[in-house]
């Protein structure tokens, strides 16, 4: 062989050789998503990119090309943090379906929180659709410290085991202890026993106390020093619709050092959000460690057998029986209506806020995103499965009250972020970058938008394509996956 072609054939062999190498040592990813729009709202990254995912992680996010087992093409499609919900009460795969398809990946129940969180967590283990958590309930963990409920917390704990854990069978059991007040000797138990349920996991202490206005202000105040001490993150209904109740958390949080959440600033301050935001504002200021949220509906929801209709709802709430909608038929109430209902108890859609009211606290861009999501009804609450859609599709979209990256913060960098302290996972999600969770959201942004609506109920929302859980495909091409439970329980920083 001449000298010339040798050299020519060595150079191919060394050629095709290296290259073959190359394309050994390359990584194989589980999925690769092609050429999407991606938003990672903490680095503000906004470019197209492709993103490696390898074992429940984010491996790679590249202009270059990736090589997976499952290529998925995302051109032209918002690649975001999976959703995070603070606020929810379906503690149900039921619930959770609509809330993927809203783009959750990680829904928790942190307002009231959840009786027998121990047996709560096993009991959702393996079967869950996306990630779930839930706070301790302060109004279960107070019932649990009288002895004269023995029976009722015995048949209460059985249906947790079974499964059978819902917020109106919370509601219906602890009922006739609202009124009860505590002795010194159940103060000190109540205390204890939050404490053994946040070893359980449960991610700070959910209070409630809307729900239970009559509690005096010493009870309240000892469980704010509770939470100082131990620097516990308090997720708080006010007492009251009003500015007062909005003093007298605030105060408390100031007095004693407590971590606070105020929830869904929207109905509690009503036409005074304002008002509200700007005192969190001035406490913020000043050292205390506060923050909110709000759902993008002008209607609330809740048991209208709860105390927030004793007698003088009217005037506190400023509305009529006429504002008031049945869940199960869709009817406005009326005197007598709302007589015979209270009786037999079920949930109630309350009209009575303005859109001017929810565009202010859209505008903040310190304002969390939450749904506030009732349990499963035909006709409940639209935000069940439509508040994530409906922000990027009303607000941002449509209104443009906020651009789309303020909305997606407000949806997942910023919960992350709020609960991490309480919740260490929480470092993991609400970001779009290597070592994070693989929680990812894709969606159309021309096309998103809420479907469920006052009149006909729930309804999937539109554009949210792909949701990614711990690196599992859960909703391919807007349909749900089947047979996969990747969701993984998110619990807080005592847990042994």
């Amino acid at each position: 062989m001449k000298p010339f072609l040798l050299k020519v054939l060595l150079s191919a062999l060394i050629f095709f050789s290296c290259y073959k190498l190359e394309a050994q040592s390359k990584k194989v990813f589980d999925i690769v998503l092609v050429g999407g729009r991606v938003i990672d709202p903490e680095t503000k990254l906004d470019a197209v990119r492709n993103i490696g995912i390898l074992n429940g992680r984010i491996a790679s996010i590249s202009t270059n090309t990736l090589v997976g087992k499952e290529l998925i093409d995302v051109k032209g499609l918002v690649v975001a943090p999976g959703f995070i919900d603070m606020h929810i009460h379906g503690r149900t795969n039921q619930e959770q379906e609509f809330q993927l398809h809203d783009g959750l990946t990680t829904t928790l129940e942190l307002e009231w929180g959840v009786e027998n969180i121990e047996q709560w967590y096993g009991s959702r283990k393996s079967k869950a659709l996306i990630n779930f958590g839930a706070s301790v309930c302060w109004p279960f963990e107070r019932f649990k410290a009288m002895e004269k409920y023995k029976e009722a917390k015995q048949l209460m704990m059985e249906n947790t085991i079974k499964g059978n854990s819902s917020l109106e069978n919370l509601f219906n059991a602890i009922g006739g202890s609202y009124k009860d007040k505590l002795t010194k000797e159940e103060s000190n138990k109540m205390l204890m026993n939050i404490n053994k349920s946040l070893a359980e996991g449960g991610i700070g202490i959910g209070i409630p106390i809307g729900y239970l206005p009559k509690t005096n202000p010493e009870e309240l105040y000892e469980v704010y020093k509770f939470a100082g001490k131990k620097q516990v993150l308090l997720f708080s209904h006010l007492r009251e619709p009003n500015m007062l109740s909005f003093q007298e958390a605030i105060a408390n949080a100031t007095l004693t050092g407590a971590p606070l959440h105020i929830v869904h600033i929207n109905s509690m301050a009503l036409g005074h959000i304002q008002m509200a935001l700007d005192m969190i504002e001035a406490a913020k200021k000043r050292g205390v460690n506060i923050s909110t949220e709000m759902y993008p509906y002008t209607a609330g929801s809740t048991l209208i057998q709860s105390a927030i209709f004793n007698e003088g709802w009217q005037e506190r709430l400023d509305m009529s029986y006429n504002d008031l909608q049945w869940v199960l038929t869709g009817e406005r109430l009326t005197k007598e209506t709302f007589d015979k209902y209270r009786q037999t108890g079920g949930a109630v859609i309350i009209h009575n806020m303005q859109p001017e009211w929810l565009k202010i606290g859209m505008e903040n861009p310190t304002v969390m995103i939450a749904s506030d999501g009732m349990p499963y009804s035909a006709l409940a609450h639209p935000r069940t499965a439509g508040t994530f859609s409906r922000v990027l599709g009303k607000y941002v979209r449509e209104d443009k009250v906020i651009d789309l990256n303020t909305a997606i913060a407000k949806m997942t960098l910023l919960p992350a972020k709020r609960l991490e302290s309480i919740a260490p996972s929480m470092r993991q999600k609400g970001r779009i970058q290597v070592g994070a969770d693989a929680d990812i959201t894709i969606f159309n942004a021309a096309k998103i938008i809420d479907k469920a609506s006052f009149e006909k109920g729930l309804a999937f929302s539109e554009g949210v394509e792909f949701v990614i859980v711990n690196g599992t495909l859960v909703l391919k091409n807007g349909k749900t996956v089947t047979g996969v439970f990747p969701g993984k329980a998110i619990v807080g920083k005592f847990k042994k």
